[in-house]
């Protein structure tokens, strides 16, 4: 049984700080990260690591926002800083398998940015 748990989403005003966080169970993932997703568009690649700790990130965020996993604890976090409004989406955590065959998805957290 998988399971990704995503909490830290919330309201903060433009230029503000928030840190998700994703906390997995029932396997260990080669590549986690970070999807957002704004009403009415697709779903877009934000951050991913390794489980060796390479990260890739969304040029739209490079320099704002940091990926970072604890593999003790099979838990992946978003550092988000300087927060814009078009950051406003729900941010959700995605798990890979080793193979890349399995795929998993969190329900999300909301995170809001106003102007």
């Amino acid at each position: 049984q998988v399971h990704l748990v995503e909490s830290g989403g919330g309201l903060v005003q433009a230029g503000g700080s928030l840190r998700l966080s994703c906390a997995a169970s029932g396997s260990i993932f080669g590549v986690m990260g970070w999807y957002r997703q704004a009403t009415g568009e697709q779903r877009e690649l934000v951050a991913t690591t390794t489980i060796g700790g390479t990260t890739t990130y969304a040029d739209s965020v490079r320099g704002r926002f940091t990926i970072s996993r604890d593999n003790a604890k099979n838990t992946v976090y978003l550092q988000m800083t300087t927060l814009k409004p078009e950051d406003t989406a729900v941010y959700y955590c995605n798990a890979k398998s080793f193979g890349g065959a399995a795929n998993y998805w969190g329900k999300g957290t909301l995170v809001t940015v106003s102007s």
